[in-house]
């Protein structure tokens, strides 16, 4: 079967594009290694989305799965393995088979960088949070840390700031990354820094209650802690857009021009892994364009020739 669409990634963008692309008639199909959802599936609840006072990452994304498939979009839980998509028709290799469409999106989203430390994964989602722009106000009122040094981890900082009673920041060289500027709202602000610096562990029992932390001596001490905010940076999940000869940019996200167009004609990407406003409502945004953009490159309606003439 010839697809008309084949989108990788069922994080919100893909999901996004799946629907907007289902609703005019485009045979969609959407390959997802893991469970749909994306990154809403780290976050407990979600205040933020437009529409909900308050929703669980899990909950949205099975509405929105569940969205796309009574629209008729077909969701593959398969690994894509290879991408072949410089011709006409775009060939996506997987663990399971080949699949053939005529347009591609990519959605394959970021990962956040990890510290690496015992406890990182235990509580995640149970004190250990990656996004503190999501995830702050369950913290209201109480003491936390922001691991990183750069204008992420200090931005992270300053916003917690404004919720929780007291804000550590762990950076492990001597001086911070971040803008001068910025540096200087943290002394306002009251945040503790702790430079030289690095985490060690991440402790508690149902949820987080300290973290232990090393200096450059060697010294070792454990801190109370409700919350661990870590902010290290994100890695774009890039490698088979790179290979498929997509072009990215010096941090390895793929470049996009406003109708989420690549270098490569018929292919488009949508989300994280295109840098900018990691957030649900940006990459939903940029799914919609992605699929219409897909729609137009298939069906070339009669309104875009208008447009070029």
């Amino acid at each position: 079967m010839i697809y008309d669409l084949i989108i990788i990634g069922a994080g919100p963008a893909g999901l996004s594009s799946g629907i907007y692309a289902a609703r005019r008639e485009l045979q969609t199909l959407i390959i997802e290694k893991g469970l749909p959802g994306g990154q809403m599936l780290l976050t407990s609840d979600i205040q933020n989305y437009p529409g909900f006072s308050k929703i669980s990452g899990n909950e949205l994304a099975e509405r929105m799965e569940s969205q796309a498939k009574e629209f008729g979009v077909e969701i593959a839980n398969v690994e894509a393995t290879k991408l072949d998509i410089k011709g006409n028709m775009k060939d996506v290799t997987t663990y399971e088979g080949e699949y053939e469409g005529k347009s591609i999106v990519l959605a394959t989203g970021s990962s956040y960088k990890k510290l690496g430390v015992k406890g990182e994964r235990e509580f995640t989602g149970r004190g250990v949070s990656y996004c503190a722009t999501c995830d702050a106000p369950f913290f209201k009122g109480k003491i936390v840390a922001v691991i990183g040094g750069g204008n992420s981890a200090v931005s992270s900082a300053l916003y917690l700031s404004e919720i929780a009673e007291k804000v550590y920041l762990i950076h492990r060289r001597e001086q911070l990354r971040a803008e001068e500027a910025r540096q200087k709202e943290l002394k306002e602000k009251g945040v503790k820094l702790i430079l030289n610096s690095t985490v060690e562990e991440i402790l508690g029992e149902n949820l987080v209650n300290s973290i232990k932390i090393k200096d450059t001596k060697n010294e070792t001490k454990k801190i109370d802690v409700d919350g661990v905010f870590i902010s290290i940076g994100t890695v774009p999940n890039s490698g088979l857009a790179k290979e498929a000869g997509v072009d990215l940019d010096e941090k390895g996200f793929i470049k996009i021009n406003k109708n989420q167009e690549t270098n490569i004609e018929g292919v488009f990407a949508a989300g994280d892994v295109t840098g900018g406003v990691m957030q649900i409502s940006t990459a939903i945004g940029e799914g919609c364009i992605a699929a219409l953009s897909a729609y137009e490159y298939v069906k070339k309606p009669y309104w875009e020739n208008l447009q070029k003439g």
